[in-house]
């Protein structure tokens, strides 16, 4: 029975994790991009009538890939590994970005709260942006956490100190500047966040596995 809450929570999770990444990377990708060329009535009409209906599916998928990311680590107590560990500390930042940040801002951007828009819709932005960032790694470590381990497991007693060390203090520094920072030339455009989002991973990657 076990083995199968396992396969049906792994399935809910990547059925979930694909809804919400998917959006994340509309709003990033095609989204922004388009409203930076759109003209003024059609902005409008884009931010009244599709940034609700995309951002409700955007902010549940993100809760429900997190709930269910839960349960998969209860399943998988006994081998909980570094890259999991990692991958799921990333993964929360970025659920808490979601409904700490980005929806509460953008909420002011759509017209649905009231407060000034101008300084709403950047913080929604960088939020959005480090998500983008963390999304890559976090997606590698989700994958390799099940078919290339490397940096010990928890339970086993064998975590590498220095690399959860070293990998936790490079996540907090990127989610610190998410809370109270700006956006940095290294995120800005799509072509940069992509590659900065690579290079993330195989920073991280390289911490786990040499340190």
């Amino acid at each position: 029975m076990e083995q199968l809450y396992d396969m049906l929570f792994r399935w809910g999770h990547i059925l979930f994790g694909i809804t919400w990444i998917g959006l994340l990377y509309y709003f990033n990708f095609v989204q922004t991009e388009y409203f930076k060329e759109a003209e003024d009535n059609a902005r409008k009409d884009a931010v009244v009538k599709l940034a609700p209906r995309a951002l409700w599916w955007f902010r549940w998928a993100a809760f429900f890939t997190f709930l269910t990311g839960l349960v998969l680590l209860h399943l998988i107590t006994q081998r909980i590994n570094l890259d999991i560990i990692l991958g799921a500390i990333m993964g929360t930042f970025m659920m808490l970005n979601v409904w700490g940040i980005i929806w509460p801002n953008q909420k002011i951007v759509i017209g649905l709260k009231e407060g000034d828009a101008a300084i709403a819709g950047p913080k929604a932005g960088l939020a959005s942006r480090t998500n983008t960032l963390f999304s890559v790694p976090m997606l590698y470590f989700m994958v390799s956490s099940a078919h290339y381990p490397h940096g010990g497991f928890f339970f086993a007693g064998d975590l590498s100190f220095n690399a959860f060390v070293v990998g936790i203090g490079l996540i907090l520094a990127i989610e610190a500047n998410a809370i109270w920072g700006k956006m940095l030339s290294v995120i800005t455009s799509v072509r940069d966040v992509i590659i900065s989002g690579f290079v993330l991973t195989l920073i991280l990657s390289s911490i786990n596995y040499y340190l």
